[in-house]
């Protein structure tokens, strides 16, 4: 989270630092952040952006700890910003209401819910105070803060879930393609499975993230310095591209670029990307694990050099990639495909239903459209009816016949 209050910026891969330099970088240049993945990720970056340009704000968050955020010490601080940002601060709010509110109505609307109570549904949304949905309090930034801190912490496990699924719907793709083949076609296709698995194992080997043999790596191809002349300290400084004092989450995973080529090559049919930045993500956690020590999502010089200090970093034990590894357990997947099975029975009962509907609608229709005919064609051919009508009521009128039965037959 103090990286986002930050407003960390996004490292560029396999670039030089000091070749950058001597080009001339735009002085005040800002290179586009990463997106953080959170459904509000432009609204935070949107208030980081505004309260930045405060100076008394600023000054306060590059002396702020994590925990002067966490504790929300630094949310009173909101009290003390120009009128100008309070203003901006109001305006950005309002939108982000206005977003949600239209996102639950598109919601309820695809649905067809009615008697939408906006006010109730928007607190399921925990990054903002809804109960004054037109000013910015230090209360919403205190929200803010806590939500992303939370909700980030559970972004790496959310990905992961997600990649297992994606890999267990690839294997039942596949075994549900392999049952419409005859025999030869399936087994040609088992053999050029095993073939493509093979060589995707075939790679170079992988260092350890964050060992000294990978991190110098970097700095040789990456970095284009002399491997021999390797220095913890100058290559923390070099890979600290916006200069802040840290290494972030970016920054670090953008360290295991040249790792991940070794198995990972967009042209070949057997490498999946999606794999790749899977296997970046562990990479990221397992550094994180090492060497962060205070759990703050940021690795400083000090926790850095002290890692480089450890046994594991000069002898590190051998890493294993995604393809070495058992992904799910066939328990796992057969949970998956019946949990898959489920939802088709419930789309098909779905589907049935609205052909029933549409079925009974369009024998309301055609019903409908027959008694529309059968009254067009009354009224063009007994047209002499309605006139044989009106004589019969002069004729009654002047019997003198009672002016209530007289109107009742005209009724």
């Amino acid at each position: 989270m103090t990286c986002l209050l930050m407003a960390l910026e996004a490292v560029p891969i396999d670039i030089d630092k000091t070749k950058v330099k001597a080009e001339g970088q735009v002085e005040g240049e800002k290179v586009e952040n990463p997106d953080t993945g959170l459904y509000y990720d432009e609204y935070l970056r949107q208030v980081i952006d505004v309260l930045e340009t405060d100076k008394h704000f600023r000054e306060k968050l590059q002396t702020a700890d994590i925990e002067e955020i966490k504790s929300g010490k630094l949310s009173r601080e909101l009290d003390l910003v120009s009128h100008h940002v309070r203003t901006r601060l109001d305006e950005l709010k309002r939108q982000e209401v206005a977003r949600l509110r239209m996102l639950i109505k598109a919601k309820m609307d695809s649905v067809q819910d009615t008697g939408i109570d906006h006010q109730a549904l928007l607190k399921q949304f925990e990054h903002l105070n809804h109960q004054n949905p037109d000013t910015f309090e230090p209360k919403d930034l205190d929200m803010l803060i806590k939500a992303a801190t939370s909700d980030l912490e559970n972004y790496d496990k959310t990905r992961h879930e997600e990649f297992k699924k994606y890999e267990m719907m690839k294997e039942h793709e596949r075994r549900e393609y392999l049952k419409t083949l005859d025999e030869e076609k399936r087994k040609r296709e088992e053999s050029k499975f095993e073939e493509m698995k093979k060589k995707h194992g075939d790679h170079p080997k992988v260092h350890h993230p964050g060992s000294k043999d990978q991190l110098k790596e970097v700095w040789e191809e990456a970095d284009g310095l002399d491997p021999n002349e390797f220095d913890p300290k100058t290559f923390f400084k070099l890979h600290d591209v916006n200069n802040d004092g840290f290494l972030d989450e970016q920054e670090l995973e953008a360290l295991f670029t040249k790792e991940l080529e070794k198995v990972y090559d967009p042209k070949n049919e057997e490498d999946d990307m999606v794999e790749m930045e899977e296997e970046r993500l562990r990479m990221r956690e397992h550094v994180m694990n090492e060497v962060d020590i205070n759990k703050d999502r940021l690795v400083t010089l000090e926790e850095f050099l002290r890692a480089t200090e450890k046994k594991e970093f000069l002898e590190p034990d051998s890493w294993e990639t995604l393809d070495q590894q058992q992904l799910f357990t066939e328990d796992e997947l057969k949970e998956f495909e019946n949990h898959i099975s489920q939802q088709e029975d419930e789309l098909r009962k779905k589907a049935e239903e609205l052909q029933k509907q549409k079925e009974e609608l369009q024998r309301q229709h055609d019903q409908l459209q027959a008694q529309k005919q059968e009254l067009q064609q009354l009224v063009s051919t007994k047209p002499e009816t309605h006139h044989n009508t009106q004589r019969e009521v002069i004729s009654l009128y002047h019997q003198d016949m009672p002016k209530n039965q007289l109107s009742e037959m005209i009724n």
